[in-house]
């Protein structure tokens, strides 16, 4: 409130001070002087003069009046006294002249701006604000009132307070700035003003100076020459110049707003000047003195540097610039570095001065800071002489060595940033002949890098030289003249200074401004390595991309005072990256070069992390973009080695982030646009393709989410956003399509091995992808592809990994593709590693053959494989092969020959491929006879059924159910009424027949997997069977294995009668397969290979016996055939051939020699030497098999009743010789044997005399199942083959059950086949059975009390009726002893058989 009682003084005595007033006021004056010119003027005299007495009144009312606290309710009460003055004076002027009228309405609004002026003396903040507003506001729409109205306040109160005048420069500063123009006497008059008042001292201080000289700032928008010029005088009249001169040049200096276009370099130009004019003052103590003072002077804040400090700095330096003794120079600069660096602002002035006076003194300036750093105190602020600097400062100025702080050590601590920055401004300010420094330059930098004490403050000092000697250089024309030896040098700092930047913080430029100055650096000479590009690239991305999510980068910034904006930091510094490698690109615009950028992003576009695949693939797109719209790439570079990229873009666009999807479809349609780019500019452009039909980018419509870089808006639609290319316009799988069309067949490949090293991945959505971009391109360029193999051999080693049932399938589906055309190069590589063979090969053969085409092809190629018969590597002297040795191929195929017959892919191609196979499989059981090859231990005759895994794998015969459900003896109406007890006793369970047998892939339940390889001849005969089997032919597979002919496969020497009882099966089951057998063994007669001229013969001497061979090979034609093989270079063929053509089919005079022989021949059952015997049984059925179609019908009956004489020999009323009984066993099997055959042989012919012999021989056969005796196997084949000619159902069952169940399953499965098929024969049987009770052999005497068991649970009545009481005692007998059986089951079963036949005997 000080000066107020004046003010109201002053303003009352205005009227007397008219004529004082004017004579200060210009515009006042010239009003006046054209009011006397034109008595009819618009403004006869000041305004302030005629309204002086008004104003003062209003204002001692407004000043009675209370000011409101509140600026709104303060803006409603000033309002309406406004507008009510307003219309009183427009009431009053209603009769006056229009020029009165405008004189009014001015003088009006002075009177309100004078009284606003007035009212800045306020204290109230909010007041004083709303009043600066309203004459700012004013001053807008009138600036020459306002400007009037200020000059004459200002006049007429000349002792207001400093504070009120502040506030009243505010305004005036606003208002001249407002003005469009300012009439040349107001700048004079408000100059004057502001020059007075600047150098005032008041108790403002400083303030108060500079908004006096911003009134002459402002004034300066409108005349700066003039300003400038009063400056000058100012500064040159010898004494140094008072700081707020320095704050207008300063201010000039620095802010280019306030010239106009083209005047700023005609300041820098005068000022230039002015420091030439100034030289003269270095040599004056005085001025220097006060010069250094004025620079170290310290700042209100450390973080701002005043506008006059910064000016004197760039005075300093232009003048040192402009002095030619270079002795004066030298003395100031080091004056000048000896001063404090503890403040960065300090530095930075330091540095520009050094620059500027750098620019005509490089040499010298170069020499005093090599003179500055070697000093002492540099030397103590280096990092590796800081310890040795402590100690000896702690023993001079008796400080603690461990801390050794104090304020010297602040002013030296960062004088080498001061050094760096002064390096900088060198290169900046010497411009062109800074080039030939450059090295040195640089040299001194890496110093100071690798030995400053390293901080916040050097990293930023380092990068801020580093960028201006880099600009400086690239702003250079002759830089490609020279080549810079440092270079590489200072790139490992600054991919030092990269690794050192905090991983998961982003809180400063300086990853921005490192990779600004890697990229200028790359464009000099000498170009960089391939290694150094690569190091670069691979740090720079890494301090990237790896980056954690911008949410959280801001939460590390949460406690800054100001912090940072984390997207514009990001998005500045991901441009940079992307600058980055646009220049490495420029430099080198090659294919490699592109390459090798693309493969440092590949692992970062197959991240775990979103936001680092995000990042990664906008890296590429944006690189893409540059590319095509620059076309920087040399159209004579063939455009290659992009598959890896297309299928890396590809799976990404199936992201779970659309932004990644987004972008990598648009990176897709850039990399199209570059391809076609390519091809035209290399080739006439083509006809372009028409657009295909546009595809929604989001058919769900769902929102489009980031990883979290974007923290803008979501992005707009793709169709709004990507260029008008119809590229851009189809969806993810329409652009990789039509990308592939242009990708040769090397880019194909790539694309593929990057599909398949996806299937790899961890992340489902990446394996999903994968997948379907390999069965995408195999489908679209499956067939144009190369080095297939090692593909195959690829998809087998990730397919373990994939856990995808649908990527599985897709991934397998493409095999089944790739094998259209590739099915030779997929079987060899499957074959590689199918020895073992595990579920994920097995799986990749099923889907080669998944096509019925393909399925016969991979058979075919598999059986020229299996004629690869090369020996297997290493020795052969009986030790197992290595397991590092990989198997011949030959051996793989058998095995894999051997499993695909267990898979469904492959079932109707093995069936039509049965005589290749047939054939091939019995030659490659020879070769395997002929290695020697160690064997497995042989497994037992007859093994359970899960270890034997050749049983067949078809469904049953359509005439056989499929299992045996409750087998129920039918009753018939001519036995007796069973026997109706009150509980029925336990019976065993319905026999478990045989399920299928596992592959070599499924491990059976229970049983470890064996740990050694099966050997090449088990695998060859296991292959035989499951042909056998999976094939429909089954009946062959039983003769033989109910015969035990698979041991004949076992040497080399039965080998031969193996093939011919095979042989002998097919004829004898009227195998429809013969006349193709035959068919393809013909020329197999012709073979080079010896074992398939074997193979070849012994069928076909089978075949001789069969009919239906006529019908392929005429009788003549296999005379020929077999006289042919007689010249045959293998003895053993020669002798077969000589067999077979003693067939009956070319000698029918035999049959009635041989038939003639046979009554000789029965008569020799009955010899004393049971050898003499057996061999006459032995020829008797040799006999029966060489009539073969012309049996001997009518000696069938004595050959049946002679045979079954043997079926009890050495019964129980004889007690011979274990040598006797050894003897007699072989008789035994050799009368079941001929009994067999004899019914082989009468098969189809109805003898009702030989079923009788059948049906009485079926209980014997049925016990001997358990002879004592192994060589009695024969039972069960001729069972069988009673079975067959009885035509029992279920006969596959019959023979599974005979071939390998055991147990009282089995045994009552048997029972109850022989009682439904022969009823009628129901008494036979059973006394038959309890004949056998007296048997001394134990296990056929047990068989005969089962066989008595069941009968009497299923038909107790009949039972009791025809077993008598010696029967009935010698039952419970036998269930007594049976009741000490080994066996649990059979304790148990004739203990309850026991208890249910006493049951039975007890009723009358």
């Amino acid at each position: 409130m000080d000066g107020q009682h004046s003010e109201k003084s002053q303003s009352d005595t205005t009227a007397d001070r008219t004529s004082s007033a004017m004579s200060q006021n210009p515009r006042a004056a010239q009003r006046q002087a054209g009011t006397r010119g034109n008595p009819e003027g618009d403004a006869p005299c000041p305004a302030s003069h005629r309204i002086s007495s008004p104003i003062s009144r209003s204002m001692k009312d407004l000043s009675c009046m209370k000011v409101p606290q509140d600026p709104a309710h303060r803006d409603k009460q000033a309002h309406p006294t406004t507008i009510l003055l307003c219309k009183s004076r427009s009431s009053q002027a209603a009769l006056m002249p229009k020029e009165h009228k405008m004189f009014m309405e001015e003088a009006y609004n002075a009177a309100i701006c004078f009284k606003m002026l007035r009212d800045l003396n306020g204290s109230d903040p909010l007041h004083l604000k709303y009043i600066i507003k309203k004459i700012k506001g004013m001053a807008y729409r009138a600036p020459n009132l306002v400007l009037e109205t200020i000059h004459d306040y200002l006049v007429d109160n000349p002792e207001i307070s400093s504070r009120h005048k502040f506030r009243l420069f505010h305004v005036l500063e606003a208002v001249i700035e407002a003005s469009n123009s300012l009439e040349e006497a107001w700048q004079k008059s408000f100059m004057q003003l502001a020059l007075e008042n600047m150098t005032k001292s008041t108790e403002l201080e400083e303030v108060y100076q500079d908004a006096a000289s911003d009134v002459l700032l402002a004034i300066c928008r409108h005349s700066w020459r003039m300003v400038a010029q009063h400056l000058e005088t100012e500064v040159l009249t010898g004494v140094f110049p008072h700081r707020s001169l320095l704050y207008v040049m300063g201010i000039l200096t620095s802010n280019e707003a306030i010239f106009n276009e083209g005047e700023k370099a005609c300041w820098e130009e005068q000022l230039a000047q002015l420091a030439v004019k100034s030289v003269q003052f270095l040599n004056t103590d005085m001025w220097s003195k006060e010069l250094l003072l004025a620079l170290t002077k310290p700042d209100r804040t450390h973080q701002e540097q005043p506008p006059e400090k910064a000016f004197l700095f760039i005075y300093y330096g232009l003048i040192l610039q402009a002095e030619d003794n270079s002795t004066t120079v030298r003395t100031h600069l080091r004056t000048l570095l000896d001063t404090s660096h503890q403040w960065p602002k300090q530095r930075e002035g330091i540095a520009l001065t050094i620059g500027l006076a750098a620019a005509r003194h490089l040499d010298h300036v170069w020499a005093v800071l090599e003179q500055f750093g070697r000093s002492t105190p540099i030397k103590w602020s280096l990092h590796s002489f800081c310890l040795k600097g402590r100690v000896r400062r702690a023993l001079t100025l008796h400080l603690c060595p461990r801390c050794g702080q104090n304020a010297e050590d602040l002013q030296w601590k960062w004088a080498s940033s001061t050094i760096l920055l002064s390096y900088g401004q060198m290169a900046v300010r010497a411009k062109a002949h800074i080039l030939p420094w450059v090295d040195n330059i640089l040299s001194r930098m890496v110093f100071y890098f690798h030995y400053s004490s390293w901080d916040e403050t050097l990293k930023q000092s380092f990068l801020s030289a580093v960028l201006m000697l880099v600009g400086a250089v690239s702003r250079n024309e002759g830089a490609h003249s020279y080549e810079f030896s440092q270079v590489s040098e200072l790139l490992d700092c600054l991919m030092v200074l990269m690794e050192k930047e905090p991983r998961d913080t982003l809180c400063t430029p300086t990853r921005q401004q490192t990779i600004h100055i890697i990229s200028s650096l790359c464009k000099l000479r000498p170009p960089l390595d391939l290694e150094k590009k690569s190091q670069l690239l691979s740090t720079c991305l890494h301090s990237v991309l790896a980056l954690p999510l911008l949410d959280v980068l801001e939460k590390h910034t949460c406690l800054f005072l100001e912090p940072p904006n984390i997207q514009t930091l990001y998005n500045k510094t991901s441009s940079a990256l992307d600058q980055l490698l646009q220049s490495f690109i420029m430099q080198s615009p090659t294919t490699d070069e592109l390459h090798l950028l693309l493969s440092h992003l590949y692992p970062w576009l197959a991240s775990e992390k979103a936001q680092e695949r995000q990042r990664a693939v906008d890296r590429s797109t944006a690189l893409l973009r540059f590319l095509s719209h620059s076309h920087s790439l040399d159209p004579k570079e063939d455009f290659r080695r992009i598959g890896q990229l297309v299928g890396m873009l590809g799976i990404l666009c199936q992201d779970p982030d659309r932004a990644i999807q987004q972008s990598s479809v648009e990176g897709l349609g850039h990399l199209y646009q570059l391809l076609i780019s390519q091809t035209a500019r290399a080739a006439p452009m083509v006809n372009a393709q028409a657009p295909k039909q546009l595809s929604p980018a989001s058919v769900d419509g769902a929102p489009v989410w980031s990883s979290g870089d974007q923290k803008t808006a979501p992005p707009t639609p793709p169709e709004m956003t990507f260029p008008k290319d119809h590229i851009f316009q189809l969806d993810s799988s329409q652009v990789i399509k039509e990308v592939m069309k242009h990708l040769t067949k090397a880019e194909l490949t790539d694309l593929i091995w990057t599909a398949i090293e996806g299937l790899g991945s961890a992340s489902p959505f990446r394996v999903q992808a994968a997948a379907d971009m390999l069965l995408t391109t195999i489908r679209e360029h499956g067939a144009k592809l190369e080095t297939v193999a090692n593909l195959g051999r690829a998809i087998h080693l990730q397919l373990c990994s994939v856990c995808i049932p649908q990527a599985k399938e897709k991934a397998l589906h493409a095999i089944t593709l790739l094998a259209q055309n590739h099915t030779p190069e997929l079987v060899a590589t499957f074959l590689d590693f199918s020895v073992p063979l595990d579920s994920h090969a097995f799986c990749l053969w099923r889907a080669l053959g998944a096509e019925q085409p393909v399925s016969r092809q991979v058979l075919a190629v598999l059986l020229a494989w299996l004629q690869e018969r090369a020996l297997p590597p290493g020795p052969r002297d009986g030790s197992p092969q290595p397991k590092d040795k990989p198997c011949p191929r030959s051996l793989a195929a058998m095995n894999m020959l051997h499993e695909l017959q267990f898979a469904r892919e492959f079932k109707k191609a093995v069936q039509e491929a049965f005589p290749q196979l047939l054939l091939a499989l019995l030659a490659q059981l020879h070769y395997t006879l002929e290695l020697h090859l160690p064997q497995e231990p042989h497994l037992p005759q007859e093994p359970l059924l899960p270890q034997e895994p050749h049983l067949p794998r078809e469904p049953h015969l359509p005439q056989e159910p499929h299992l045996l459900q409750e087998p129920h003896l039918p009753r018939e109406p001519h036995l007796p009424q069973e026997l109706h007890l009150p509980q029925e006793p336990h019976l065993p369970q319905e026999p478990h027949l045989p399920q299928e047998p596992r592959s070599a892939l499924e491990p059976q339940p229970g049983h470890e997997a064996p740990e050694a390889m099966p050997s090449p001849h088990s695998t060859s005969l296991e292959a035989l069977k499951s042909l056998l089997s999976t094939t429909g032919h089954w009946q062959d597979f039983a003769h033989l294995e109910l015969q035990g002919g698979w041991k004949l496969f076992s040497t080399i020497d039965t080998y031969p009668q193996g093939v011919s009882l095979l042989a002998r099966a097919m004829v004898q089951n009227h195998c429809k397969q013969i006349k193709a057998v035959t068919s393809q063994l013909l020329p197999n007669l012709q073979s080079k290979e010896a074992r398939e001229r074997k193979v070849a013969i012994l069928i076909l001497t089978e075949f001789l016996y069969s009919p239906t061979l006529l019908e392929v090979l005429p009788r003549q034609a296999a005379l020929i055939v077999l006289a042919r093989s007689l010249r045959d270079p293998s003895p053993e063929v020669r002798v077969l051939s000589l067999q077979g053509l003693g067939n009956i089919l070319f000698h029918p005079e035999k049959e009635s020699l041989l038939r003639r022989q046979l009554p000789p021949f029965l008569d020799g059952f009955f010899q004393n030497n049971e050898q003499v015997v057996v061999q006459v049984m032995g020829t008797v059925s040799d006999v029966l098999h060489r009539l073969g179609a012309h049996s001997a019908a009518a000696q069938s009956l004595g050959v049946a009743i002679n045979a079954r004489s043997f079926f009890d020999d050495a019964g129980p009323s004889v007690t011979p010789s274990p040598r006797d009984l050894q003897e007699r066993d072989g008789i035994r099997a050799a009368a079941m044997a001929l009994f067999g055959d004899l019914v082989a042989a009468m098969a189809g012919k109805e003898l009702s005399s030989l079923r009788t012999q059948v049906h009485q021989s079926m209980v014997p056969l049925f016990l001997h199942l358990k002879d004592h005796c192994p060589g009695v196997v024969t039972a069960k084949f001729t069972l069988y083959r009673c079975a067959v000619l009885l035509r029992w159902r279920l006969r596959h069952t019959l023979f599974c059950t005979l071939a390998w169940e055991r147990g009282l399953s089995a045994r009552h499965f048997l029972w109850t086949c022989l009682m439904t098929h022969s009823q009628e024969e129901f008494g036979i049987h059973l006394a038959q059975a309890l004949s056998y009770l007296h048997s001394r052999h134990r296990h056929i005497k047990t068989w005969a009390a089962l066989f008595i068991g069941y009968t009497i649970c299923y038909h107790p009545q009949a039972v009791s009726q025809m077993v008598s009481s010696v029967d009935t005692n010698l039952l419970f007998s036998t269930f007594e002893d049976l009741k000490k059986d080994p066996e649990p089951s059979i304790r148990v079963f004739a203990t309850r058989q026991l208890y249910f036949l006493q049951k039975v005997a007890a009723r009358p």
